[in-house]
């Protein structure tokens, strides 16, 4: 009796299973994404380094800081939040320290935790850069949605986002590099 040509041979090596390719539509989904988000992010940086003189992901840092109990946040509990690693997020505030916008606290009851803390400088910053941001994001993404696409993308991207944060241990996620 002959083996199916798809079962290996005594002795042979199994040929790895063929990709599950994307279909025509889910490519064009797929690239339509990717175009999206990479455009998005441009936009939002360009109007944040013009307005505020930062990237995008700095601003994010300043939002979670000002929406923080007393304007702070353990360093790793911000970069969870910030979806970076620590490596990046100890480089951006590094960034905005220099420009008096944040400062670090050591935590009193660990002594290798850090706070970050937004200053009442950083904080005007925000105050004024944020109607500016605001727009841009309102005619990027909101202006263009109908109410009815604008809850389904929410609805999309939070599965997408639950889906790449297991929650069992040694999960891969950044901010535990």
């Amino acid at each position: 009796m002959k083996a199916p040509a798809s079962a290996p041979t005594p002795g042979s090596v199994a040929e790895p299973p063929e990709p599950r390719w994307l279909t025509a539509e889910e490519q064009r989904v797929w690239r339509s994404f990717m175009e999206g988000v990479t455009l998005l992010d441009d936009h939002l940086d360009r109007q944040l380094q013009r307005d505020a003189g930062m990237p995008h992901v700095y601003y994010g840092l300043l939002v979670k800081l000002a929406e923080a109990p007393r304007r702070r946040l353990r360093m790793t509990e911000l970069a969870m939040l910030a979806k970076i690693t620590r490596s990046r997020l100890s480089h951006a505030i590094a960034r905005l320290e220099k420009n008096g916008w944040v400062r670090r606290e050591d935590c009193p009851d660990d002594k290798r935790g850090q706070f970050a803390v937004l200053t009442d400088e950083g904080y005007e910053v925000l105050r004024q850069t944020a109607p500016g941001h605001v727009e841009a994001v309102r005619q990027a993404v909101f202006d263009r949605l109908t109410p009815e696409q604008q809850k389904s993308l929410g609805e999309i991207m939070r599965i997408i986002a639950e889906g790449l944060q297991p929650a069992e241990a040694g999960a891969d996620l950044p901010w535990l590099r």
